[in-house]
């Protein structure tokens, strides 16, 4: 399948910018059964410098810096990708659970020992007794570490509520338990804690996903969204993706951009500028089109409601916002417009840093 994908993030500042410093994870990457024919990411205004590089996890990252005045800042990153179909996993036998603990703990090979370090807690996920508990009666060691995978993702799927306005990209882990709810990055955050809490070792992933509009309707400009997920690591084979915001294994719908620990690895686009009076405006659009026919899957049924949660509008649809230079500052959301309401509704970002 060959998918089209735009995104574009535009800030717009309450004042006068007189310097800025973006780092973008808006680049597809390349993977097993993906390969991406070209991407450009266009900035405006014009940066002073912009720099690609390949990060410690293999993700294509853009450093720029905007060195002249500005009072609003645009990325538009235009992506062909294509994805092979992969054939549907055996969920039944395999690699059982106290196998899959003792590989990573005895590191026999070179890519268990890679796969090791994230078994750990990273800077938004940390293990508590309530998360290693939550599925613990689903692991049990001869079943095959795949079926209690897809098992933990359908209960993720069945026990929370997706909710676009509960959560942002600081609410921690313990609230999405508590409360039940929350959005792809908080399921994917929960399953990799979950994960974790047991001895394996599980990634972020962020990427996109295609929706599209109820039968007869036609599809409205920038209504897809970015989307997150996760994957666990497989000794002896590979890593295996999950969607527990919609209760599948990915196959040829869902395009990957970047990996790594949690969402802080992969923030779509962070910054720092100088100047902008302590409030900024953000808007975000993405399109994700078929270059070949669509797939004979509907997302939603007769009725116009959606088969799955697909997908939700969460904080990595844009990033972090530009940290500005003034202590108090207000943070923005991203406002849903009539040619965006499907998915393109932003949440409050982390606070942002003072320079």
């Amino acid at each position: 399948m060959k998918y089209r994908v735009k995104h574009s993030t535009r800030y717009e500042y309450a004042d006068q910018v007189n310097q800025g410093y973006n780092v973008a994870y808006l680049i597809p990457r390349e993977c097993n059964g993906q390969r991406v024919n070209f991407s450009d990411i266009r900035i405006i205004p014009t940066p002073a410098s912009k720099i690609k590089r390949v990060d410690y996890f293999g993700n294509v990252v853009c450093h720029f810096t905007v060195e002249k005045p500005h009072r609003s800042l645009e990325v538009i990153v235009d992506s062909e990708v294509e994805i092979a179909p992969s054939e549907p996993r055996l969920l039944g036998g395999g690699i059982t659970c106290a196998e899959v603990r003792a590989a990573l703990i005895n590191g026999a090979n070179t890519e268990d020992v890679k796969a090791s370090e994230f078994c750990f807690d990273s800077p938004m996920i940390a293990v508590t007794r309530e998360l290693s508990e939550f599925a613990v009666d689903l692991f049990s060691p001869d079943r095959p570490f795949l079926e209690a995978v897809n098992a933990l993702n359908s209960r993720i799927f069945k026990d929370f509520k997706y909710d676009p306005g509960f959560s942002t990209v600081a609410t921690p882990l313990k609230d999405v338990m508590a409360s039940r709810r929350g959005v792809c990055q908080d399921f994917a955050h929960l399953a990799i804690g979950v994960l974790r809490g047991m001895g394996f070792a599980a990634r972020y992933v962020s990427g996109y996903l295609e929706t599209l509009p109820p039968p007869g309707q036609v599809k409205l400009a920038g209504a897809d969204a970015s989307h997150a997920w996760f994957a666990v690591y497989i000794p002896g084979d590979d890593w295996q993706d999950f969607d527990p915001t919609n209760d599948v294994m990915p196959a040829d719908q869902h395009i990957t951009t970047a990996w790594g620990r949690d969402y802080s690895d992969v923030t779509p686009l962070k910054g720092v500028v100088f100047g902008g009076g302590g409030k900024q405006v953000l808007s975000v659009a993405v399109d994700v089109s078929r270059a070949e026919s669509p797939s004979e899957r509907a997302l939603f049924t007769d009725n116009g409601t959606p088969t799955r949660r697909l997908d939700d509008p969460v904080a990595q649809n844009a990033g972090l916002p530009n940290q500005q230079s003034q202590s108090q500052q207000n943070q923005s959301q991203a406002q849903a417009t009539p040619t965006q309401a499907l998915q393109s509704q932003t949440q409050s970002q982390l606070p942002p840093r003072s320079v």
